[in-house]
């Protein structure tokens, strides 16, 4: 490995396009990410993001554009760069007879250097299911499985689609922390989801993507600058609610204090970046 091939970013994507037929599915995209760093790809249903995926992971042809994962072109990457890559999809299929240490001591025989089974195993949670068998696992455990099937093989980099789709909200925060683990050991992570509570809890930065094209990205904080900037102040007086948006919230407050206003469940709210991805979208 060159000293180029370390310093350079994960993934370099410019121009990127792919056309289904008449519909273009990604439109002239460019990304880049830095490696160590939790990348996640926030967009609505159709948006590119999977198709983008899985021309980075060396699974589908583009029509144009240059692309660079780990330093290789994923349209000719080889078994050793393939090696380099984890890939935990959004479904996944399996042998659902075997126990959860068997099939992923069938999976580490693919790859020349891998994690110990044992260790990965506890590393994602799941020691005490080494003897079970996979298809009695819970679906926050079979997510466990998949991203243990992704790691085996010490991978550089690894792809997340959709990860916790379907957890409820105790398997997904069990799930993040499984997420943070490996961003510490420094595998770089680009995932991508539909939750924006998970993009905040996790990434280091987001990218909006809408109509095949990245309209923004940047930290999950510095994000919210793309919505309205204005507070809300609301508050109760009577029965009439008051709503005020401005720059200057405390200044509302003092103004109708002074003025004698009984400022009844007085709130005040920012933008989130809920609000500054529907803002992206719909501009879009």
């Amino acid at each position: 490995m060159t000293a180029d091939s370390i310093t350079s970013p994960a993934i370099e994507i410019r121009g990127l396009t792919k056309s289904y037929g008449k519909q273009r599915a990604v439109d002239g995209l460019d990304l880049q990410v830095e490696r160590g760093e939790i990348f996640a790809l926030l967009g609505p249903n159709g948006a590119g993001k999977s198709t983008t995926l899985e021309i980075l992971e060396g699974h589908r042809k583009r029509d144009s554009g240059e692309v660079s994962v780990l330093g290789v072109d994923p349209a000719r990457g080889d078994r050793v760069w393939r090696s380099k890559i984890g890939i935990v999809l959004q479904d996944a299929s399996d042998a659902a007879l075997l126990t959860v240490l068997e099939t992923v001591r069938m999976f580490a025989r693919s790859y020349g250097r891998t994690r110990k089974p044992e260790d990965v195993l506890e590393l994602v949670g799941l020691e005490d299911k080494a003897n079970s068998i996979v298809r009695t696992l819970s679906g926050g455990q079979r997510r466990r499985l998949d991203v243990a099937l992704g790691i085996i093989g010490l991978p550089e980099l690894v792809f997340l689609d959709e990860p916790t789709t379907g957890f409820d909200p105790e398997a997904r925060r069990q799930f993040w922390d499984l997420i943070k683990q490996l961003a510490r050991e420094g595998i770089t992570i680009l995932l991508t989801t539909h939750y924006l509570d998970e993009a905040s809890a996790l990434a280091d930065r987001v990218g909006v993507i809408a109509a095949g094209k990245v309209v923004a990205i940047d930290t999950p904080t510095q994000l919210v600058k793309f919505a309205d900037a204005s507070a809300t102040v609301r508050w109760q007086e009577g029965d009439q609610v008051h709503t005020v948006h401005t720059d200057n919230p405390t200044q509302v407050i003092l103004e109708n204090s002074v003025a004698g206003t009984e400022l009844d469940q007085l709130t005040v709210t920012r933008p989130t970046l809920e609000d500054a991805y529907l803002r992206l979208i719909g501009a879009a």
